[in-house]
């Protein structure tokens, strides 16, 4: 097995704990090594610091799977399912009202690179790395044990294979070749999304703590959801009494698929999807009189740290715009999904963004990803989602 020895000075992250190895911090790679095949890391010493998959043309070089010297083999990986779906289930999931929720989430589950997804009976996977890629038919073995599902669906994005040089994913892998519809529950709410919907892998299952804060904060106001994609926030804002909810988004397909689950939920005389640029609509809502209560849940804008002085720059644009479209007294819930974004630098997008508006915005929560999601305390870029609830006012 080949051996990717780091610099001096890199060795503490990974030592403590930190499951990256970045390009940077390697001194040396001693024998051959091919994409995807399993490494040891060692210090400069030759202290053995852990075991994982090696990445030659990412930033990350090494993911680490385990800081012990064993195989990473099939057993190890219906191991570490076996604990995840142990860890979901003290969440209490599944459940009769919640069927929709992520199994593996990467390093959160120490199964770096893979995101695994369950809607109902299939269960859908992000093979993002090289490594994980190469053990594909591991990786669907250990699922159809865990969960032994109708079909396993491979949604692997182009962002990552590109990166990685891996296939994008190839849609049903394993099961029910004709699958064309995740259909499943959650939060009480029924769904069914068309496999064709390419967010993610079909669904923004971190959003749900949220869903029920805005439930809760919905009563009696009339609400805007902006990207609303399939309309999960607006059936919760439905279902918490709010007096009308206006969900905005610019994809027809999600618009489609938001009006379509409203009145199979039984909202659509509380819920109107209209397709349009959620900036603009939000800018129309601010010359209508606005809105109680804004919700405004934007795309990753920030998929790397060279990204974010422009990401920033939107987020700027895009607070200005909710808070604007937010009436005084009202609640606006920004939310970022970007890894490099964190709290600092989105309460700063969204101070920014109300006085330009000549408005001020006081903090009320913050909020991060659902549980399913979990990120480890040694690893806090895991903490990517970032939401924030806000009180409008106008500057005295």
């Amino acid at each position: 097995m080949a051996r990717v020895v780091l610099k001096a000075g890199h060795v503490r992250p990974v030592y403590t704990g930190h499951p990256w190895v970045f390009k940077q911090a390697v001194a040396a790679v001693e024998g051959a090594c091919e994409p995807g095949e399993e490494v040891s890391v060692v210090d400069g010493h030759g202290n053995f610091l852990g075991r994982g998959f090696y990445s030659p043309t990412s930033a990350i070089a090494v993911r680490l799977y385990t800081n012990r010297d064993h195989a990473i083999d099939a057993a190890f990986l219906r191991a570490r399912f076996h604990r995840a779906l142990v860890a979901r289930r003290d969440l209490g999931l599944p459940s009769a009202d919640t069927t929709a929720y992520r199994l593996v989430h990467g390093e959160g589950d120490a199964l770096p690179g893979l995101i695994v997804d369950v809607f109902g009976d299939v269960a859908c996977v992000q093979l993002n790395t090289a490594g994980i890629r190469r053990r594909e038919g591991l990786v669907y073995d250990a699922i159809e044990q865990a969960l032994s599902p109708r079909a396993i669906v491979d949604r692997t994005g182009e962002a990552a294979a590109r990166i990685e040089g891996v296939p994008v994913g190839a849609g049903v892998v394993r099961g029910d070749a004709k699958l064309d519809t995740f259909s499943f529950k959650e939060r009480g709410f029924d769904y069914s999304v068309p496999a064709s919907l390419g967010q993610k892998t079909g669904f923004y299952l971190d959003q749900r703590a949220l869903r029920d804060r805005v439930e809760a904060l919905a009563m009696g106001k009339r609400v805007l959801d902006a990207y609303a994609f399939v309309g999960a926030f607006s059936l919760a804002a439905a279902r918490g009494g709010a007096k009308h909810v206006e969900a905005i988004d610019s994809s027809p397909l999600a618009c489609e698929i938001a009006a379509e689950t409203a009145r199979n939920n039984g909202y659509s005389d509380v819920i109107t999807v209209a397709k349009q640029d959620a900036v603009h609509a939000m800018e129309d809502a601010a010359r209508k009189g606005g809105f109680d209560l804004v919700l405004c849940d934007p795309p990753k804008l920030a998929p790397s740290r060279g990204k974010l002085d422009a990401a920033l720059n939107a987020y700027r644009k895009i607070t200005r715009a909710a808070c604007r479209a937010t009436t005084p007294g009202g609640i606006v819930v920004v939310s970022s999904c970007s890894g490099s974004v964190g709290f600092p630098e989105l309460t700063r997008a969204l101070a920014h963004g109300a006085r330009d508006g000549n408005l001020r915005a006081t903090i009320l929560e913050e909020h991060i990803q659902a549980p399913d999601h979990p990120a480890p305390a040694d690893f806090p870029e895991g903490l990517y989602l970032k939401s924030i609830v806000a009180r409008v006012q106008v500057l005295d």
